[in-house]
């Protein structure tokens, strides 16, 4: 077959023509496949994914330490916690987070340690500024060492914003510190809103706080209202300082917010509590635990969310070089004076029980072998990790009693006993959680309590007795206790009215090394000194919606 030149041309057209169209052809099939492809990233990144860490009660447990978990009914006892191990458990769950992530700290992290007390929380700055926390809140011990050295270390010396709405100077009306804070984390607008306890004033020695204002929690609507609907925030979470129970109560009252971060009451919240569509959670103590919040948030409304509590143990991180380097550097002028031996223990002295300890039955005999008094008083301090058989050093001492205070004497009627123990025992499991106040129940030496915690107010007491033998409305005994400064002389462990009040000259820290170095070592268990016939021995939460039936 020949071709001319013309038909030659023709056909050469006719196939350029077809592969032409076969390219458009696959062009537009890619450029639609891409499409797709965009479409889909771009309907992926509508969501976005917003991880907050948070850790509360510090409490200036700079180091390594024992502690204490239990689960199914058993419990065990872990090499966990110290800033070391917090900073890398932080920055693993960084490295393994995509996107950035937004550490809150929960407050009492300058006060609990002897390193703490012995520089008023200056020791606590540069392991804390290594840890890589975003933002802050106060807690009711940060005014430890008075509202100047407050303002000095959490709005000057920290390297993160210190939030809280409700305190102020009383002298200018003017706040301590910032309300709240907004960032942006991943393209998500999240607000941190700070809230401390408004009872600072009364649950610690009123001289601490002299100066310094608090407000209640009336002002928080509106602040959540300028977060979310004028400054725009995507989610809200409000931090508070004022125990679990009533950061539950509180959340009743409140618009939804996204999460109440809640401190104070050293609570273990393996499972988000929920009102008004709000998670509440808490996240442990003394650096053993991280909180991870994880949120989803499509068009600024949170679609998911997870929580989970995680335990910081050796056995799961190591520690940080840098700021191991950092605490060790404060700590090591301190040492000499914290590891001082000044006794021994035979058995575990542990503080993790609502009702009554072995630490605290140890330090109530202490201080009323001191004075001789009839009955003696332990705070029902949450402070403190276990103290393991073995030495017990000035550095256990000062987390028994992070603050030093002198011992008060004073006698008082059976009927103010039994007054004082209708009190206390409602602070700790009033009903109405706006009733409750303080720590844990007190711990007694010389002087046996039985009650019923679920009865009502005033009728919980059942028996109360003396050296074994039932108290007497009328009758007087003796009762020592330590000094809250700034209280009333005639006031001993908020019982008002006493007579023949005294303070001594010597001090809580004092009266136990003494009791220590009088014997070769200590024993302490769980007595029945504090008994609860509705409620078993061992009580690790006020939560009555966690208690056993």
């Amino acid at each position: 077959m020949q071709f001319n030149r013309s038909t030659l041309f023709s056909v050469v057209a006719l196939a350029f023509s077809s592969l032409l169209v076969a390219g458009c052809s696959t062009s537009k099939s890619q450029e639609s496949e891409a499409e797709v492809q965009k479409s889909a990233s771009e309907q992926q990144t509508d969501t976005r994914n917003l991880t907050v860490l948070f850790l509360a009660d510090l409490h200036a447990q700079l180091e390594q330490h024992p502690e204490l978990f239990w689960s199914g009914g058993e419990d065990r006892i872990e090499k966990a916690g110290g800033f070391a191990r917090m900073a890398e458990a932080i920055d693993q769950i960084r490295q393994n987070t995509e996107g950035e992530v937004l550490v809150v700290d929960g407050g009492d992290t300058i006060q609990g340690s002897g390193a703490a007390a012995l520089t008023k929380g200056k020791a606590v700055v540069p392991g804390i500024n290594e840890m890589g926390i975003d933002v802050a809140i106060p807690g009711n011990w940060s005014v430890a060492y008075g509202p100047k050295v407050m303002k000095k270390r959490l709005n000057e010396q920290f390297d993160h914003q210190v939030v809280a709405t409700n305190v102020y100077d009383k002298s200018t009306e003017e706040r301590v510190f910032d309300p709240y804070t907004i960032r942006e984390i991943n393209g998500v607008k999240v607000a941190v809103i700070g809230f401390t306890d408004p009872d600072i004033p009364t649950r610690q020695p009123p001289s601490y706080s002299r100066g310094l204002g608090f407000k209640d929690s009336g002002h928080l609507p509106e602040i959540i209202d300028e977060v979310r609907n004028e400054r725009g925030a995507d989610v809200v979470l409000l931090s508070s300082h004022i125990g679990l129970s009533k950061a539950v109560a509180m959340t009743d009252k409140l618009p939804t917010i996204d999460a109440h971060l809640s401190g104070d009451t050293h609570e273990r919240t393996q499972e988000p509590m929920v009102r008004n569509d709000t998670w509440i959670v808490e996240p442990g103590a003394f650096g053993s635990f991280v909180g991870k919040l994880d949120f989803k948030v499509k068009d600024g409304e949170v679609v998911d969310r997870q929580w989970e509590l995680i335990e910081v143990t050796a056995e799961k991180y190591d520690r940080d070089p840098e700021v191991l380097k950092a605490v060790q550097k404060a700590k090591k002028p301190l040492e000499p004076t914290l590891d001082e031996k000044l006794g021994r223990t035979e058995t575990e002295l542990i503080r993790y029980n609502v009702i009554e300890t072995s630490l605290d039955n140890m330090l109530a005999d202490a201080l009323r072998d001191a004075t001789g008094t009839d009955i003696a008083l332990s705070n029902g301090f949450r402070f403190g990790y276990p103290v393991l058989p073995g030495p017990i050093t000035q550095g256990d001492l000062w987390r028994f009693y992070p603050i030093v205070t002198k011992l008060k004497t004073a006698e008082v009627t059976g009927e103010q006993l039994r007054e004082f123990w209708e009190n206390e025992l409602n602070n700790v499991f009033a009903d109405d959680p706006e009733d409750r106040f303080g720590g844990w129940v007190p711990r007694p030496s010389g002087m046996s309590v039985t009650f019923e915690a679920k009865a009502p107010k005033g009728e919980r007491v059942k028996s109360i007795r003396v050296h074994g033998e039932p108290i007497e409305p009328d009758e007087t005994y003796t009762i020592t206790a330590c000094e809250r400064e700034g209280e009333p002389m005639s006031t001993i462990c908020r019982i008002p009215n006493a007579e023949n009040a005294k303070v001594h000259e010597l001090n809580a820290h004092e009266a136990v090394r003494q009791y220590l170095q009088e014997r070769d070592s200590v024993s302490s268990t769980l007595q029945g000194r504090v008994d609860a016939t509705d409620l078993p021995a061992i009580l690790r939460t006020q939560m009555q919606s966690m208690w056993p039936n």
